[in-house]
Parts: structure tokens; sequence; C-alpha cells
């Protein structure tokens, strides 16, 4: 998997865009804009697609591969967290016993809200 950004160069989806941001946490991040990126596991969401959070509209921007090696603050501002540490703990502990890898790679959807 490399950074790619065009839906004809990506894999297949693994999941439903209704699955993206699904923690009652998360869905409030994003509802109060702190949230404008999350990583799966899996690719969830072409570039273009419509993510529908309590009648909130997002639509997501970038799609693209990155290892978790390659995290930096500035990404876990992205997911609404002030610093890969806090990021780090949060995701192990909705995973227990999940190793955190460096080279283990993850997929990045971007978004934004839809204006009206």
């Amino acid at each position: 998997m490399s950074n790619q950004h065009d839906n004809h160069s990506l894999p297949p989806k693994t999941c439903t865009i209704e699955r993206l941001v699904t923690v009652p946490a998360d869905v409030e991040k994003v509802l109060s804009g702190q949230k404008t990126a999350t990583r799966r596991n899996g690719r969830y969401a072409d570039i273009g697609e419509i993510m529908d959070l309590q009648g909130h509209k997002f639509v997501v921007e970038k799609v693209y591969s990155q290892s978790l090696g390659e995290l930096t603050d500035e990404h876990a501002k992205q997911e609404g967290f002030e610093t890969v540490e806090e990021y780090k703990e949060s995701i192990l502990s909705y995973h227990p016993g999940m190793p955190w890898l460096p080279q283990m790679r993850v997929w990045v959807h971007e978004f934004r809200p839809v204006s009206d």
C-alpha cells in the first residue's frame, strides 16, 4: 500500500462508510470539528463519498495508506487528540491485546463538513 489519492488506484473497500466513525466520543469530536480524519485497518470509503452523522454530512476528501510509525502529533490532532501517545492509548483501549507496530499500515480517511 502506498499513498494513493484517487479511487481508480485504490483497492476495493473492505467495509462501508456507515462504519467509518461509530464510537460515540469520536462522533462528537467530528460534529464539533475536533476530528477531521480517521484511521482504520481497512478501507471504508471512497473519495467523494458522503458520511452522515446525526443528520450532518461530511465528504471524504482523501483516502491513503500510512504506517503507524509515520504518525505525528499533527496526525493525532486530525484524530482529535493532542499527541500520538494519547491517540495510541485510545486505540489500544478499544483493542485490548493489539500490538502497536510501527510498520503496521492503516487506511487514512480525511473528511470535511459538507457546506450547504
